[in-house]
Order: C-alpha cells, then sequence, then structure tokens
C-alpha cells in the first residue's frame, strides 16, 4: 500500500526552532519527527511514500540520503503549496493502480495502529476514512460530527461553536474514487474544499493510540516528555 505524507509546512509556530530546520525534521528524542514515521510505516508494510516537501527541501533530502528503510520514498518539490489535497490531486498518476491508500499530515508524532485503520476501512468502504481524535480544544481543530453507524454527518474547521470534540487527526484511508470529488484547482485543502463534498461518504474512526501535534512549542516540549513513556516502533518507549 501507498501513502502520502504532507511534510511541505512552514513550521511558523515552532520558530525560532524551524528559523532553520523544517517541522519535519525536528529532534524528537535526538530523532528527526520523520524517522518515527518511517519507523511506522515500516512496521505496518506501507510499500511506497510520496513525501512533498516545500520548506528548506534540502535538508530534506540531504536526511532521506543519509538513511535506509525497506520502501521506496519518492520527494517531490513543490515551489508553490498545492494545499493538502492538492498534493493528491497532482499526483494522482502515482496512485492510478492502488485501490486505497493513506494520506497522513506529518505535524503529529504517533504510534498509531494503521492496521486497525485499514480493517475498519475495508469493512465500511467510504470514500475516506478520516481519523479522529477527543480534543479539549475543538475551536483550534477541525471538527467532525458523526452519526450511530461513525458515517461523517458534518465538519467544520475551528467552529466556533463546536458541535463535538472529535477533531480530524491529519491520517486518512482513501479509496481511489476519492478523485471524482477533487474540484480541479490548486490550492486545494481537504477541509475547507473536499469534506463538505464527501458529507455522508465518510466513516470516522476513533484514534485511540497516542497522538500529538507537535506544531506548537509548547506541543513540542509535551513531545520530548511524553516519548519517554510511549512505546515506539523502532525501541522508543
Amino acid at each position: 500500500m501507498k501513502a502520502f505524507l504532507l511534510a511541505a509546512g512552514l513550521g511558523s509556530r515552532l520558530r525560532p526552532i524551524t528559523n532553520e530546520i523544517p517541522k519535519c525534521l525536528v529532534p524528537i528524542n535526538g530523532k528527526p519527527l520523520l524517522d518515527y514515521w518511517f519507523r511506522l510505516f515500516q512496521k505496518y508494510g506501507i510499500d511506497e511514500i510520496l513525501i512533498n516537501l516545500h520548506y528548506l527541501p534540502d535538508k530534506v533530502l540531504t536526511f532521506l540520503e543519509s538513511v535506509s528503510y525497506p520502501f521506496e520514498i519518492k520527494a517531490v518539490y513543490e515551489e508553490q503549496l498545492l494545499g493538502s489535497a492538492g498534493t493528491v490531486l497532482t499526483n494522482k498518476a502515482w496512485v492510478e493502480n492502488e485501490d486505497d491508500f493513506f494520506v497522513i499530515y506529518a505535524d503529529n508524532l504517533s504510534n498509531v495502529n494503521l492496521n486497525q485503520i485499514l480493517s475498519f476501512h475495508l469493512k465500511h468502504k467510504p470514500v475516506l476514512t478520516m481519523g479522529l481524535f477527543q480534543t479539549t480544544r475543538p475551536e483550534e481543530c477541525g471538527i467532525a460530527t458523526i452519526d450511530r453507524e461513525q458515517t461523517i454527518i458534518g465538519f467544520e474547521e475551528k467552529p466556533e461553536s463546536p458541535r463535538s470534540n472529535l477533531a480530524n487527526a491529519g491520517i486518512y484511508l482513501v479509496r481511489s474514487n476519492l478523485f471524482d470529488f477533487l474540484p480541479q484547482r490548486i490550492p486545494l485543502d481537504f477541509g475547507f474544499d473536499v469534506f463538505p463534498r464527501l458529507i455522508g461518504k465518510m466513516k470516522g474512526f476513533l484514534i485511540r493510540d497516542y497522538l500529538l501535534d507537535i506544531g506548537t512549542l509548547e506541543n513540542y516540549r509535551r513531545a520530548q516528555r511524553d516519548i519517554q513513556q510511549i512505546n515506539f516502533p523502532g525501541g522508543d518507549k
């Protein structure tokens, strides 16, 4: 199975750490964030990865050239940010022979069980399965509303009056017919441009594993503490 790993963000909220290093390479317990994702992909048998680059791409390429993983990594540079769904749309040919594929935001530190998401997705066969987590700050997240069958019946980005506390985890498993619902324009964002078209055609999977957006200095410091207590692929506890 293939996975898009979206890693082109500027990391503005992590400055000054990201003044000279892209967010996807910030060290957590001495290892770049990307390494945690790659070890997770290795554990769950991901065959190929496409990673998009924008900010300080040479540093990411240097890292990729210095490591070895048992899967193919394709790096694509975006001179202008294409948006989360724009990267997928632009690289449609890369997944033309895939029935299903992952789309994952590299902003998070997680030991999520990808096999559980896959089993859920194959059972229900939605256009898109969205990983969800329970948040105490729904006004800062993309928030999904689900029914008893876990069908997503509503989605709002950073709502002033949230209707649930189920937040978008930035981990999607999608069927190839996703492209039938993508507007043909760039930039293209999942939260604003795509999910409204998919209401009733998405399922929500509640992630109970560790997941933390490390995109703020507060959460970055928290990740350094949490990594000592949580089991991660590759030997980290």
